[in-house]
């Protein structure tokens, strides 16, 4: 199932043994864009530190009451290589980070969680001793990773001008992939808000915090409106995508891979 992003913050984190925080932000990858990390917000109880937590652990959310629990004991999770609040995720954190755990790393493999489709099968998944740490080609001090909230309010360009800007993200709950950026046209169109899937930006500026589309703004404009009050079904996506002359994406959780 779709989810927005935005829904999600304030949901409440249980771990085995007692409530850790809420839930504060994602990051998600700038080559995938898949969230690799929850965010927690953890001041009462971990001051000053970025708490992440993977999908990996993450139990199925209750919905009704706005929980996700997590597979984890509150010490162990204490004991993870710490990090300061304000500090980016390089990669060398995260192989400490999943070394601490003893998971398998998402970024080999070469599916979208290494050696899984979706994150929670990679819980079971121990590995025998070591975490693959070949030579990573990236500096490993850089993080290539995105915060959620940073990226809403990103400037969205079509080919011949603005059409709008940032306001959400739509997620897949199975594989934590962000299949949709929610575009908001404001003024310009109407107010209405629209999806646009990842592989249809043609750039990103981070540091100008800007996004190019590979379309047109009377194309946008045209797109099937989205209301945050309505699910994104497939018979909606369909349409979507008929209109961008782009293929739907195959459903992964349905063919069973």
């Amino acid at each position: 199932m779709l989810r927005s992003v935005e829904e999600l913050f304030g949901y409440m984190l249980w771990a085995k043994d007692g409530e850790i925080g809420k839930c504060k932000d994602f990051l998600f990858d700038d080559t995938r864009w898949a969230i690799r990390y929850m965010v927690a917000d953890t001041r009462k109880w971990l001051p000053g530190r970025k708490v992440l937590i993977s999908p990996i652990s993450l139990d199925s959310p209750v919905w009704e009451t706005h929980r996700f629990p997590v597979k984890l004991a509150k010490e162990k999770i204490r004991q993870a290589p710490p990090l300061d609040e304000h500090a980016p995720v390089s990669r060398q954190y995260e192989i400490k980070w999943f070394d601490y755990y003893g998971w398998p790393t998402y970024w080999t493999a070469g599916g979208l969680w290494g050696a899984a489709p979706y994150p929670s099968a990679l819980y079971l998944k121990r590995l025998e001793k070591v975490i693959e740490k070949e030579a990573d080609p990236e500096d490993p001090n850089k993080s290539h990773l995105r915060s959620t909230r940073e990226v809403q309010g990103y400037e969205v360009q079509a080919v011949d001008g603005k059409v709008g800007r940032v306001d959400d993200f739509i997620m897949d709950e199975w594989n934590w992939i962000l299949r949709y950026l929610v575009v908001d046209t404001g003024t310009w169109g109407a107010g209405q808000k629209v999806l646009m899937a990842p592989s249809w930006v043609k750039m990103v500026d981070w540091a100008g915090f800007t996004i190019w589309l590979a379309f047109s703004r009377e194309a946008v404009r045209k797109s099937p409106g989205y209301h945050p009050s309505e699910p994104v079904n497939r018979e909606y996506e369909q349409r979507l995508h008929d209109h961008y002359a782009r293929p739907l994406y195959e459903d992964d959780k349905e063919s069973g891979t």
